[in-house]
């Protein structure tokens, strides 16, 4: 986070920027966002290594979701590839139906 977008924060909620940006307040300020922003990245990762995906490298919230999204996609490829595997006594419109089921549930 940029310091000015740590002061537009700090006026968002209702801080006077003249005393925010005082050189002890703004060092503690600073101090409160990163642990605000520690804390939030620590929840999104417990919450994605609950659903039992891992939070790769990610130093970011961002990150951590780009990750999500690359596993999400992996695993719901590797879950159709599963349904084209088994054997069907129908055609291919049968093998969509049941990838198309599996998104309903």
């Amino acid at each position: 986070m940029t310091d000015e977008e740590i002061i537009e924060i700090g006026v968002q909620s209702g801080m006077n920027p003249a005393i925010m940006t005082l050189d002890g307040n703004f060092k503690l300020l600073k101090t409160f966002a990163k642990l605000v922003a520690e804390n939030e990245r620590e929840a999104v990762a417990n919450w994605i290594m609950g659903k039992g995906f891992a939070t790769g490298h990610g130093d970011t919230i961002v990150d951590m979701l780009d990750e999500l999204e690359w596993q999400v996609a992996e695993r719901e490829c590797e879950a159709c590839a599963k349904i084209a595997e088994e054997p069907w006594q129908g055609s291919s419109k049968a093998i969509a139906e049941q990838i198309r089921a599996r998104g309903q549930e």
